[in-house]
């Protein structure tokens, strides 16, 4: 039996995207279902590219309510991965799949993370602090923003003639890179 992975993303989703190419010919793992906060989320359409089922929810489900854990449940999810998503994940949500959640983040952490560190904001982050490396984080989740134990991490050089989009390049590079690897070789060591 396959492992069954969902997807949370809250974007354009190109993570996502790498993670659905990369399992589409699986025989061990398959993404189930992606869900989003966010109806206009392009992920969606990469998604239906992909046949991959669809949720949309909002924060009343999200955090006052265990229907995304019925949803999981029933569809009999494995493991959740986070794709630039940007909510934090509740309690109840981590208490049923504990060390099943990862996520990845734009730095290497625990620099520049936190609540509002995603994204943009963090290669702006980095660039304004005179970084001269950037890179990513691939964690655990846990209850808080970007604390979780690390899994792996990546460097990047920031030469002093790139800008933003040169910078957030060489993020994406990686991050497409390793997230897909990582995600196969944590998701194979969990049991069914």
């Amino acid at each position: 039996m396959k492992k069954r992975i969902a997807i949370f993303a809250s974007g354009s989703g190109s993570n996502a995207q790498k993670l659905m190419e990369h399992f589409k010919r699986s025989n061990d793992i398959e993404i189930s279902l992606v869900l989003t906060n966010n109806a206009d989320a392009y992920v969606l359409q990469r998604a239906d590219n992909f046949e991959i089922p669809t949720h949309i929810f909002d924060k009343h489900e999200f955090y006052k309510t265990d229907e995304i854990i019925d949803l999981l449940k029933n569809l009999d999810i494995d493991f959740i991965v986070l794709a630039g998503f940007l909510w934090l994940i509740p309690q109840n949500l981590i208490a049923v799949y504990p060390g099943r959640i990862i996520n990845i983040h734009p730095s290497i952490l625990p620099k520049f993370g936190g609540k509002g560190m995603y994204g943009d904001h963090v290669h702006h982050a980095v660039m304004a602090a005179g970084g001269t490396e950037g890179g990513i984080t691939i964690h655990y989740v846990d209850e808080n923003y970007d604390e979780g134990e690390y899994i792996y991490q990546a460097r990047y050089k920031i030469d002093k003639s790139d800008n933003l989009e040169m910078v957030k390049f060489k993020g994406q590079q990686l991050e497409h890179q390793h997230y897909p690897r990582i995600v196969e070789t944590v998701v194979k060591k969990i049991k069914k």
